[in-house]
């Protein structure tokens, strides 16, 4: 049995003055056992997630919906909720960003933190049968997505206790993800997937560099490999959507791995 993908097309969020499209994803027998609670993961680009009709690259989308249903089968994974959130469109750099920059702008992840935290999650919890507790709350995307899963990550361990971080934009404003990491001082670390394409070096600006400088501080502020990091440099891969797609499964596997008794 497939699961089940359900379009909202009028989130409306007062931090971010508007309305935002979700579509959320409910594993194979939700509707059935009416009992069962489960752990949530809250994905960045949402027209990127399930859809290559709203994909940012037409017919190229991460298949999440396929994946997840795949693994379910095999039993390689506990069953979660997706919550794919549509970006701002033009004003996504502004919304993924934790600071503005002179030449990019930027800077407004405030906002889109207050609408997770303070009106997402709550909503969430009070129409669908989610675990409470960041150890069942997950944060991922790509690029600045993927940045933005991170900064949140870092600054609100409380909320979000596990995190994708897949080609994360390190680079921006002279890679301030790595301040935010310095300045990391909590008892609890997320669970954190970080990856980036061997072919991803060259552009934007350096990104296989920065992100293995990440890991190594990640690693110096007591991260374990294994255990609460998994890092992976894709061989050949790009900076596309093609390219997390085809690492979701790995992610997935990682951050919701099966447990063998319930």
């Amino acid at each position: 049995m497939p699961g089940e993908l359900i379009t909202v097309e009028d989130f409306h969020s007062i931090a971010l003055a508007g309305k935002r499209t979700l579509v959320v994803y409910l594993p194979p027998g939700y509707r059935r056992d009416t009992r069962r609670r489960y752990p949530v993961l809250y994905m960045h680009d949402g027209q990127n997630i399930f859809d290559g009709r709203t994909s940012y690259v037409p017919g190229e989308h991460w298949r999440l919906k396929e994946t997840a249903d795949h693994l379910l089968e095999r039993r390689r994974i506990e069953p979660l909720i997706i919550v794919a959130i549509y970006h701002a469109g033009e004003h996504r750099v502004m919304e993924y960003t934790p600071t503005r920059t002179r030449k990019l702008g930027g800077g407004g992840i405030a906002s889109h933190a207050a609408m997770l935290t303070k009106e997402l999650i709550p909503w969430m919890a009070a129409r669908y049968r989610t675990l409470p507790h960041a150890r069942h709350t997950a944060l991922g995307g790509s690029s600045l997505g993927g940045l933005a899963a991170l900064f949140l990550g870092l600054t609100q361990p409380g909320v979000f206790g596990r995190l994708a971080a897949m080609s994360p934009s390190v680079w921006w404003d002279q890679r301030v993800i790595l301040r935010t990491l310095e300045k990391f001082n909590h008892y609890r670390r997320p669970k954190i997937w970080l990856d980036i394409g061997t072919e991803e070096g060259a552009a934007p600006f350096g990104a296989v560099r920065d992100v293995r400088l990440l890991k190594a501080m990640l690693v110096s502020k007591g991260w374990r490999e294994g255990r609460s990091l998994h890092y992976l440099e894709a061989e050949g891969a790009g900076h596309s959507e093609r390219s997390w797609a085809a690492r979701a499964p790995q992610m997935l596997e990682w951050l919701f791995p099966r447990k063998t008794a319930r």
